[in-house]
């Protein structure tokens, strides 16, 4: 009994012990946090330079077929990491953090369209011998991620989209009805209380977070919120329909069904767009489905790429 009353005594001081960290160095026990997710994910963070001169931070981790995974606007690589904890045992699995995001060269006057984010990913998949390969992302990710495999068709043997962008004529989703009505898009930035705002916005089953470690991830976002603005125009103004329209590369679509950043019929649209595409709503869950279940989202994809043999 002394023994159990001594270790319950020890786990409430470990407890406290983080709640001051979490307090007191923030930052640090954000790092820390990263840190560990990677390690339990089997990750390691790793640089390459294209050939253009632009410098791609990234992550890797297990052995296989490639798997490239591709983060939404305004995210990073490690958007992916909890997920990749169920993928590394498989796959060889990569995580850039795009051109103009996260760890990455932030070139202020260089294309940052699809089209043009597509073709740094075909450089950086041949630079890091990753090709051919399975290719995944989200919302803007997504979005590449089809504008990749229509223009290097032969690349690419699967796409899995969570929630791609680019599906313009869905219907109206909530963040897109803000910003017409009121010219204000929840997605941009400029402050912590805007980030916060717009963490609760994305997510509908969001991880915890204690404010002071939102408050240092918003830091990237503030610093970087006139690019994003920049990157965001040419987002919106760039269909991937006619792109996708009898698409014969095999792919499973992910949505949300309370998603208010991209209107879940999305998920409709684009499965009837594609020749062999399945499309998964998952109940409860926003625009961000890796994050939000990571176990259950990649259960569904295991599952479908199980099928594809």
């Amino acid at each position: 009994m002394r023994h159990l009353r001594y270790m319950l005594g020890g786990l409430v001081m470990l407890g406290l012990c983080l709640v001051g960290c979490v307090y007191v160095a923030p930052a640090r026990t954000t790092a820390a946090a990263y840190g560990f997710e990677r390690w339990r994910s089997g990750l390691a963070r790793k640089a390459v330079t294209l050939p253009d001169g632009s410098r791609i931070v990234y992550l890797e981790g297990g052995t296989g077929t490639p798997l490239v995974l591709l983060h939404g606007f305004g995210a990073d690589k490690d958007n992916f990491t909890r997920v990749a904890r169920f993928l590394t045992p498989g796959y060889r699995v990569l995580i850039p953090d795009l051109l103009g995001f996260g760890e990455s060269d932030h070139p202020p006057g260089v294309d940052y369209s699809p089209l043009a984010q597509a073709e740094r990913v075909h450089a950086f998949a041949m630079a890091v011998g990753a090709v051919p390969l399975h290719l995944g992302g989200n919302s803007m990710g997504g979005q590449i991620s089809l504008t990749y495999a229509a223009f290097h068709p032969a690349d690419v043997r699967s796409l899995w989209l969570l929630a791609p962008a680019g599906l313009w004529t869905a219907p109206e989703s909530e963040i897109a009805a803000t910003v017409r009505t009121t010219g204000r898009n929840p997605l941009l930035v400029r402050s912590t209380d805007e980030f916060a705002a717009m963490f609760d916005i994305v997510m509908s089953d969001p991880p915890y977070l204690p404010r002071p470690m939102l408050d240092v991830i918003a830091q990237s976002r503030i610093r970087n919120a006139d690019l994003e603005e920049r990157i965001l125009g040419q987002i919106v103004t760039d269909s991937v329909e006619e792109r996708a329209r009898g698409m014969e590369t095999p792919a499973l679509i992910v949505w949300g069904d309370e998603d208010r950043a991209l209107h879940p019929a999305s998920g409709e649209l684009l499965r009837s767009l594609m020749v062999h595409a399945t499309l998964v709503m998952m109940p409860g869950i926003g625009h961000v489905p890796m994050i939000e279940r990571p176990r259950e989202t990649a259960k569904a994809y295991l599952k479908w790429r199980q099928g594809l043999r």
